[in-house]
């Protein structure tokens, strides 16, 4: 896939992220999220630690162990909606500068692309975002585009989601499901 389809992509799929975080009122932080061991702080929270990691890795070249532990816990503070946005548009920067697609990061599994994480990252988005979408009785419909690349995505490693313990053993999708329902129900989703 070309540099650029990643890039905007991984902008779009932000995009859609930071929508449904701006439209979460106060009394929906706590409530239940289709990810059954996160609320709606949690999951924002996980998406902002994801992008934290970004800059480390994409730009410092950073390995895991030099980063340790400094994203466990509350990222989120006193201000989730304003770290989202901070640390969303510094993560599409470390992903938009100059060669930063053809570097190599240093993952917990191994040296990956930094092209491969933006599309991994990207696929975090997507589906996280039908997952918030789904918490606070947003908009669930995703932008196909988002879910064309998604499903690019995870289908050459699609047999072995279930036992990576990053998502929920495969839901059989209804009859005639589309894309989106699709995908969602290969990632442990019930659309």
């Amino acid at each position: 896939m070309a540099v650029a389809s990643v890039l905007t992509h991984h902008r779009d799929a932000l995009a859609e992220f930071a929508d449904r975080v701006h439209r979460i009122t106060d009394d929906q932080w706590t409530a239940a999220t289709p990810c059954t061991e996160w609320n709606v702080r949690d999951l924002v929270n996980h998406l902002v630690a994801e992008q934290l990691w970004t800059v480390p890795l994409v730009r410092d070249g950073a390995q895991i162990a030099e980063v340790g532990d400094a994203y466990d816990g509350d990222v989120l503070g006193d201000d989730p909606v304003g770290v989202w946005d901070r640390t969303s548009r510094a993560a599409h920067e470390a992903f938009a500068a100059p060669g930063a697609l053809e570097r190599t990061v240093h993952l917990s599994y191994g040296d990956t692309p930094a092209a491969a994480y933006c599309a991994q990252m990207t696929t975090d988005l997507v589906v996280h975002t039908w997952d918030l979408s789904r918490a606070i009785g947003a908009e669930e419909r995703l932008p196909q585009g988002l879910i064309d690349a998604a499903v690019r995505e995870v289908a050459p490693y699609a047999a072995d989601l279930d036992k990576s313990g990053v998502f929920g053993p495969a839901v059989e999708p209804p009859p005639g499901a589309d894309a989106q329902t699709k995908l969602l129900c290969l990632l442990g989703r019930n659309p």
